[in-house]
């Protein structure tokens, strides 16, 4: 008797529960038919949705998204007469409409009791959001205009995120849509300005088809990495960034950086012997190689590089220190007993130099001084000497 009460309450309770649910469900519909007061539409099927009985039942999710898509058909409706609209409101209607039409379709593909698969509503709003799609794209947009990169991204991850929703299944978005590197850029720069590596990484490997933002995805993607602390893919970008794009003022320094901070010259020395395949006479890159031959105590090339920058432009104060510099190492290098007339005659070609840094860069005291010092000293200059003596006991 006691079994047969609880079966009975149970029976009652479960009817009492579709009856609501059947009420509010025509009560939806009915809203949508006037086309009034839509809102209150979605309302009563997301608070059906909060019942975890009704989860599963598509036709909620079929009403919500069809309360959701007047709201967004009533505001493009104003647009299209050039009233003033919510634009806001309006990309979040469209965004709105892309998550329930994915939960209606995760619900409707659900395999039934003889475990078939057989989504009824699939076919038809895949073609309906699919019109719909640009609008995510522009959305994303208006955000971006805003300076609101979080919310920006979002819209940009949603509509590459339709590639891989089962909903646009047969679409091959990620390949038919030519405006997924572009949009993939997008997401990639607001991972970039919300300084969020994993954001930055999370899409840039679409973004690379966008081909005329390429060289931007390159340099986020390796500052990404940079903050990261992956070194080798930091590299790897770079690498990737210079050969694609050699005469850019980012890819190139970053690289002797890095491999000149390593103590690693002759790396660096493949960089610069690759950029000046590109452009001989490139001053950046002629400086490049007189410091790296500098690094790599190959003083005879470092002073010819040098002398053939100075020839191109007189004006670049750090060349002359290069030069000097060259010029002291092949002296000190020199048997003073075997050479002595060849090692004045260097201490005398590294003065004109050193002289000369000094002129244009005289605050760089602590590099031209002891120069000096040592030149004077080994050329018998007893005035210049004093005065370089005087400078260096400071």
């Amino acid at each position: 008797m006691k079994k047969l009460l609880i079966f009975t309450i149970g029976g009652l309770m479960m009817s009492a529960a579709c009856c609501a649910q059947k009420k509010q469900i025509g009560e939806a519909r009915t809203i949508l038919k006037s086309g009034k007061n839509i809102e209150q539409a979605e309302k009563l099927m997301t608070d059906l949705l909060k019942d975890k009985a009704n989860e599963d039942n598509a036709r909620i999710y079929d009403i919500w998204l069809q309360a959701v898509e007047k709201q967004y058909l009533a505001i493009n409706e104003k647009m299209y007469v050039k009233q003033k609209v919510d634009t806001t409101k309006f990309f979040d209607l469209a965004k709105r409409m892309f998550v329930v039409a994915e939960r209606l379709d995760s619900v409707d593909a659900k395999p039934d009791k003889n475990g078939k698969v057989n989504p009824e509503y699939r076919k038809a709003n895949a073609a309906k959001m699919s019109m719909y799609r640009p609008n995510i794209y522009y959305g994303g947009a208006h955000h971006l205009k805003k300076g609101d990169f979080k919310t920006a991204f979002g819209f940009f991850e949603m509509y590459l995120d339709c590639d891989r929703q089962p909903l646009f299944t047969g679409y091959d978005l990620m390949y038919k849509d030519p405006k997924m590197g572009e949009v993939a850029y997008w997401a990639t720069y607001c991972g970039y300005r919300l300084n969020d590596p994993l954001l930055v990484l999370r899409h840039a490997a679409t973004a690379q088809r966008d081909e005329q933002k390429l060289e931007y995805t390159l340099q986020y993607m390796a500052e990404a990495w940079q903050k990261l602390e992956d070194d080798s893919m930091c590299i790897a970008t770079l690498w990737q960034g210079f050969k694609k794009y050699p005469k850019s003022s980012y890819f190139f320094p970053r690289l002797m950086d890095t491999y000149n901070r390593r103590g690693d010259y002759l790396m660096a020395d493949s960089v610069v012997n690759e950029a000046l395949k590109t452009d001989t006479l490139n001053e950046l890159y002629l400086f490049a190689k007189s410091m790296v031959m500098l690094n790599l105590k190959k003083y005879g090339e470092c002073l010819k590089f040098s002398e053939q920058l100075i020839q191109l432009n007189p004006n670049l104060a750090d060349i002359y220190y290069n030069g000097g510099l060259a010029c002291l190492n092949i002296a000190q290098r020199m048997d003073t007993r075997k050479y002595k007339k060849q090692v004045k005659k260097m201490y005398e070609k590294a003065l004109p130099y050193m002289e000369k840094y000094r002129e244009m860069a005289p605050g760089e005291v602590d590099k031209w001084a002891p120069a000096l010092y040592r030149i004077y000293f080994n050329l018998n200059m007893g005035k210049q000497f004093d005065e370089i003596d005087k400078i260096l006991r400071k």
